[in-house]
């Protein structure tokens, strides 16, 4: 009988499942959900209709959930995403669970503040909530009772993908907070069982929650903390070891990124959207472990367009005109996003900044940047015609979905990347220290936008094939 070398599977993240036990309509949990960037009050209909998208798809038996599965770690929402997985299961799939900090509570064991809470008309209420030490066992059947090894501190297992590859999914959730990674001890399994797979002759693929590489890297330099604990040991594991991937979530960013070592070896971050957002992906993996190759590309569903504008960074595309043309109906939609008062005491401010705003053209920007000199007759008319807060919610709209908009050559980028090296230019002529600050070491603020402007990363965030060897 012929070996079978060649596997695929689903990788589904941050669902933040949210049960429709846990809220009323009202503004408390309205207030709650504006301020974020995904659809809380939707998560069950959007996390099952990926489930039976999934189902749907008889060839691909396997499905692996990265982390923040659940919202607010309370049980009533832990018990209803259990169910959804049985539903997989008894379509016949196997299904491998990794928990982050939002599923669990910390109740003061470690940094995790999260807790379980009912949103009522008045305000929150606390309900029943997972404990940390409580994943391991309510989770089990995802992935533990299958491994062929589990790291019990962490809750971390390696499972067997097919014949030639095996998944090693490390729960990173450390102290809950401020370092999200594996203690020492859990390095050691880890480094065993990247060794043990080695030995066996199998491809190695790594998963855990937070990021391993930064989707932009100013992220890196706000906000290292979110990052995997460790990743720059990490790193110097995989690279050691010809690691080549490792399946990431948290950031909500649809991202792929790659690192190259100093020996010349190399991996790929591949980080997946947040499912409850409203432009939420899911991934699908193919792999054949004859040929050494991987494959990765993504799959959503079709929501409602509105939904876009319920959060950051849709909502501003409502705001902003709404500052100006209906400041009642503003402050209505920025309650529970931004401070009502203080909106109220700079209306005429607000309304004519937003008015200035709408009306500024891209050439402004291509001015600002001493470009426009650069510039062909077709640019200029182009740069004269569009607005520049148009591509400015361009930006915005690709923050989480990935793949920036605006490639080299394009107007925009040409205006918005001159703007920025003027910026740089001015930055540094008057050594304005509190912009210095803000820029990670050796870069610019035009490295930082070139970032925001076009993919300058792998080519595609949604989709790469790759070798594994």
């Amino acid at each position: 009988m012929r070996t079978i070398k060649n596997t695929s599977f689903y990788l589904l993240t941050d669902s933040h499942y949210v049960s429709k036990k846990t809220w009323v309509e009202g503004k408390p949990f309205t207030f709650r959900e504006r301020s974020d960037q995904i659809l809380l009050k939707d998560t069950p209909e959007i996390l099952d209709a990926y489930i039976d998208k999934i189902i749907a798809d008889t060839d691909t038996d396997t499905v692996l959930f990265t982390g923040d599965n659940i919202n607010n770690c309370d049980m009533l929402s832990h018990y209803e995403f259990r169910e959804r997985l049985e539903k997989l299961v008894s379509a016949g799939k196997k299904v491998y669970v990794i928990y982050a900090t939002h599923d669990y509570s910390g109740g003061g064991e470690d940094n995790n503040t999260f807790e379980g809470r009912r949103y009522t008309q008045a305000g929150t209420e606390p309900i029943e909530s997972m404990k940390k030490d409580g994943l391991f066992d309510f989770y089990f059947d995802y992935g533990p009772k299958q491994a062929l090894s589990v790291h019990r501190e962490s809750g971390s297992f390696t499972v067997r993908l097919c014949e030639g590859a095996r998944l090693i999914s490390i729960i990173d959730n450390g102290n809950g907070g401020g370092y999200c990674g594996l203690f020492e001890d859990g390095v050691k399994w880890l480094k065993d069982e990247i060794k043990n797979a080695k030995k066996s002759g199998d491809f190695v693929l790594l998963a855990t929650h937070h990021p391993v590489l930064p989707p932009w890297e100013v992220y890196r330099h706000f906000a290292d903390y979110e990052l995997y604990g460790g990743y720059r040991e990490l790193w110097d594991i995989m690279c050691e070891n010809d690691v080549r991937v490792v399946f990431t979530g948290h950031t909500h960013v649809q991202s792929i990124r790659k690192y190259t070592g100093e020996n010349g070896s190399w991996f790929l971050d591949i980080a997946t959207i947040a499912l409850a957002n409203s432009k939420g992906k899911m991934r699908k993996i193919d792999i054949d472990a004859d040929k050494g190759i991987c494959s990765v590309k993504s799959i959503g569903i079709e929501l409602d367009k509105e939904l876009y504008y319920r959060n950051f960074p849709g909502i501003w595309e409502k705001l902003i005109p709404l500052a100006a043309n209906d400041f009642s109906a503003f402050l209505e939609l920025a309650e529970g996003y931004l401070s009502v008062d203080k909106l109220k005491k700079h209306k005429t401010a607000i309304k004519a900044l937003s008015k200035k705003a709408q009306s500024v053209k891209l050439s402004f920007a291509a001015k600002l940047g001493r470009v426009w000199k650069t510039m062909s007759p077709e640019q200029k008319q182009e740069a004269k015609d569009k607005y520049l807060i148009d591509a400015a919610f361009t930006i915005l709209a690709h923050i989480f979905t990935g793949n920036a908009p605006f490639e080299p050559g394009t107007v925009e980028y040409t205006a918005l990347n001159g703007a920025a090296e003027r910026a740089d230019r001015i930055v540094n002529r008057f050594n304005i220290k509190a912009v210095k600050k803000i820029i990670p070491e050796g870069s610019s603020l035009a490295e930082i936008a070139q970032d925001f402007l076009y993919n300058c990363r792998t080519g595609s965030d949604d989709e790469i094939e790759f070798s594994l060897k």
